[in-house]
């Protein structure tokens, strides 16, 4: 319990560093990697070529953490995903990026009424890096090849 609380509180002093460090903040529960897809697969049907594919992929891939947050809350969470989708689609621009997986169960996505925040710098640490990861996997340019001989082992 002790370790837990150790490192429950040392998350909590990064949020307050980063927030001290940068102010601003985007709403938490997934709402703002939602609105983040809805915006590149926008973009990706305006851009022609094979540039799309990449798009869309990398749209898919920002749903992954509203789809972790559904299924560890106990939700469905690819009819978690498409409900709130739908609903940022609808949505004002003023409204857009408010929309989140309500984890809590309380019947409401809109994560500015839950006081659902996240710190701006750490959402764009979370996609810098991660995108540099996927670069730097894309950019393998030697391919291993297993032999079919058992003096490779």
């Amino acid at each position: 319990i002790i370790d837990e609380a150790k490192r429950s509180l040392h998350d909590a002093l990064c949020v307050v560093r980063n927030l001290v460090r940068d102010n601003r903040v985007v709403y938490g529960g997934g709402a703002a990697e939602i609105a983040c897809s809805l915006a590149v697969e926008d973009a990706a049907v305006k851009t022609p070529g094979l540039e799309q594919y990449a798009m869309r992929a990398f749209s898919e891939a920002l749903d992954a953490v509203p789809m972790a947050l559904a299924q560890n809350s106990g939700l469905n969470p690819i009819s978690t995903l498409a409900e709130i989708k739908s609903q940022q689609a609808k949505a004002g621009p003023s409204d857009r990026g408010k929309l989140g997986v309500d984890c809590m169960g309380r019947g409401n996505n809109n994560m500015k009424d839950a006081f659902v925040i996240d710190p701006l710098i750490g959402k764009k640490q979370q996609l810098q890096l991660a995108t540099q990861l996927c670069r730097m996997v894309l950019k393998v340019n030697n391919v291993i090849v297993s032999g079919s001989g058992e003096e490779d082992f």
